[in-house]
């Protein structure tokens, strides 16, 4: 489990059903749930976690897969990167796909899970964004065979948090069957963390656009002034089409928005300029949106 052996969690439950994990929870209120391990197994041999036992998710088959209800897509929150990667679950949710499939090199892939980086909640986290622009909501498994439903941004925004002896058993979010994009940028060439990113979501139905940026904040960010603003210009009943000037437009809007620049002093003289290294991130993620809106605007 880890390189520091003498310090290992002193047990491991390995329950069957979501109902199950919540019971063993409930017994061992000091324990901890692991799907994957990949943030939690970083955790424990950098010496910043220590858990007195483990309850593993591995077994839940429930949590695994994926349903259809009510327009609606039912994810397990045990659904592997890897797995929402293939082409089935991409003609599902297309953005989801291209963010588990940016998520890193194929071992983490193959191991880290949806509910995992949900509830790890790293600013970096691939799948975050995208969740936010589709407005997804998350189904919270409690004692007693009990649920209940919070939206995924109140839970990174810390708005609503998980209750001791309570999981993330489930992620719904809506089919719009609309062009949908996720893109990314990193610090370097192949797999890697973020610097910035932009899930960007079209709802034909209510003539709106959805965008959010990951990486450059705590939680992913909704620029709505942004969004409100370019879905105003969209011919929504022809072709979809923008001039390159509102795209760029809009990728400066969203930028500002998601990177502002400092407050003014309190003495009331001029805010220090932007450093270079904002600015670069600035200049990302404008480049970002206005490219993710192109693409969806083309799908």
């Amino acid at each position: 489990m880890t390189t520091h052996a003498p310090q290992a969690a002193q047990s491991v439950t390995l329950p069957a059903s979501l109902d199950e994990a919540v019971a063993a929870l409930a017994a061992m209120p000091a324990a901890v749930p692991v799907a994957g391990g990949t943030d939690l197994m970083a955790a424990v041999n950098s010496g910043l976690l220590r858990p007195a036992a483990l309850v593993g998710l591995g077994r839940i088959s429930e949590i695994r897969g994926w349903q259809y209800q009510d327009g609606h897509a039912l994810l397990g929150a045990g659904l592997t990167h890897a797995r929402m990667g293939r082409p089935d679950f991409a003609a599902l949710i297309p953005a989801l796909a291209a963010a588990a499939r940016a998520a890193g090199p194929p071992q983490i892939r193959n191991a880290g899970t949806l509910g995992g980086n949900i509830v790890t909640a790293a600013h970096t986290g691939d799948a975050l964004p995208v969740l936010a622009a589709l407005e997804a909501t998350l189904v919270i498994a409690g004692p007693g065979g009990s649920r209940r439903e919070i939206p995924v941004s109140h839970l990174l925004a810390g708005r609503e948090m998980l209750s001791p002896g309570e999981l993330i058993g489930f992620v719904r979010v809506p089919l719009l069957h609309a062009p949908q994009v996720f893109l990314k940028a990193t610090g370097r060439t192949g797999p890697g963390r973020a610097t910035a990113s932009v899930a960007l979501v079209l709802d034909p139905a209510r003539r709106g656009v959805r965008c959010a940026v990951g990486a450059v904040a705590p939680m992913p960010l909704r620029p709505l002034e942004a969004e409100r603003w370019v879905a105003s210009l969209i011919d929504w009943d022809g072709d979809r089409g923008l001039a390159p000037e509102a795209l760029a437009a809009f990728g400066e809007y969203v930028a500002a928005a998601c990177v502002p620049d400092p407050a003014p002093a309190a003495d009331g003289s001029e805010a220090a300029p932007l450093s270079p290294a904002v600015l670069h991130l600035r200049r990302t993620v404008a480049a970002l949106a206005r490219r993710a809106l192109g693409r969806a605007l083309t799908s």
